[in-house]
């Protein structure tokens, strides 16, 4: 199945279980009464348009076809176009306009560009699709998972690509959710018994764009942590405990302030 036909049945997420946990009613507008947000981010349009370039070239690179430089920054200059150029429900923050997040964004992808075109892994899947059930709760976990690759030695390599404003530490990176969801999935649907190895490839939106791969690993108590948070989020969506989080560091840019003000 893909994403689209995994998210048509009542699921969890990393994303959705990170938005329960920072603000419980941004879920509930978002994702059960499903409110059309007042307008997109224009660092989630951007995330988005630097994801699916990636991932074509990444699709390229495991037919062993050649996808240059120039083809990944004209790739970004026409989905950007597409996604951006005119688009009034795009709200930018701060200086950010269309024209200075497409210089960014080529800068970052070539950056990419640059460490990638190194990489000797054996690329598995590209946007991989998963679903998987912990025990205890009747919904499965569902995502999809950017990148999945093989080193020499045979380790599978997990990655993630995030872009942000600065460099993360090791706590956070040891600490990140969907990581481990990651984790959890590819141990539920046929790596069981390979040794996996994860990755957050980060594009760090600086004067001088960086790009920064962070690996780290996962334990079967990181595992069973994970899970009772999983457990938990659910049991208080079952029974309705929907609450704002006004000092939440989401309020400043949600899509969803009029229906927040309108629902308390």
């Amino acid at each position: 199945m893909n994403i689209t036909e995994l998210r048509t049945e009542p699921h969890l997420s990393a994303s959705g279980i990170n938005d329960y946990i920072d603000c419980s009613l941004l879920y509930k507008l978002s994702r059960i009464d499903k409110c059309i947000p007042e307008f997109t981010a224009d660092s989630l349009a951007f995330g988005s348009i630097i994801h699916e370039v990636i991932a074509i070239y990444q699709n390229e690179r495991k037919m062993g076809n050649s996808f240059t430089r120039d083809n990944m920054l004209n790739c970004f200059d026409y989905y950007w176009a597409a996604k951006a150029k005119g688009k009034d429900y795009i709200r930018y923050k701060g200086k950010s306009t269309y024209d200075s997040l497409l210089i960014q964004g080529k800068g970052l992808l070539s950056v990419y560009y640059d460490y990638i075109i190194q990489n000797t892994f054996k690329v598995v899947a590209v946007e991989e699709p998963f679903r998987f059930i912990i025990e205890g709760i009747d919904v499965p976990i569902i995502g999809v998972i950017d990148l999945i690759e093989e080193d020499e030695s045979g380790t599978i390599v997990v990655s993630d690509t995030k872009t942000s404003k600065q460099s993360f530490n090791d706590d956070k990176i040891d600490k990140n959710f969907q990581l481990t969801l990651y984790y959890m999935a590819l141990k539920a649907n046929g790596y069981k018994n390979r040794e996996i190895l994860l990755k957050l490839d980060t594009l760090i939106k600086t004067k001088q764009p960086r790009f920064e791969p962070y690996y780290t690993t996962r334990t079967d108590d990181d595992v069973r942590r994970a899970a009772r948070k999983i457990m938990s989020v659910w049991e208080e969506i079952q029974n309705n405990i929907f609450i704002p989080n006004d000092t939440s560091w989401k309020c400043g840019g949600c899509a969803y302030q009029t229906y927040c003000r309108e629902a308390v």
